[in-house]
């Protein structure tokens, strides 16, 4: 290799490395301007997104209130319930005595 294809060769490997070092610039560059342009915009969705979840934490803590309410009030409904049924079958009972003991009045008296 003589000197001028020795300066030839060193002039194109420096002109390769401009071009991967100034492409590598323009590359960081615009990811950097990206990056710094949205940073307003991931700020406001940040604040958004804390905003949902704190609705979201809301909603389920009313939800679980709600929910120990509803169960509350279906133990107190079916307690009632339960305590009508024991009443009416009681009050059947009774009934059905009161209709056997009339029963036998009637038949013990003697016919006119």
């Amino acid at each position: 290799m003589n000197r001028t294809e020795f300066i030839i060769a060193t002039a194109i490997v420096l002109f390769v490395a401009f071009c991967l070092g100034w492409f590598a610039n323009w590359l960081v560059h615009r990811f950097i301007r990206v990056a710094g342009s949205d940073v307003g915009e991931l700020e406001k969705m940040a604040q958004e997104l804390h905003e949902a979840e704190e609705t979201r934490d809301q909603a389920i803590t009313y939800l679980q209130q709600r929910e120990a309410e509803l169960t509350n009030q279906l133990s107190q409904t079916e307690a009632e319930l339960s305590a009508t049924m024991d009443g009416l079958r009681e009050a059947r009972r009774e009934a059905e005595d009161l209709r056997g003991h009339l029963e036998r009045m009637s038949q013990s008296q003697p016919e006119a």
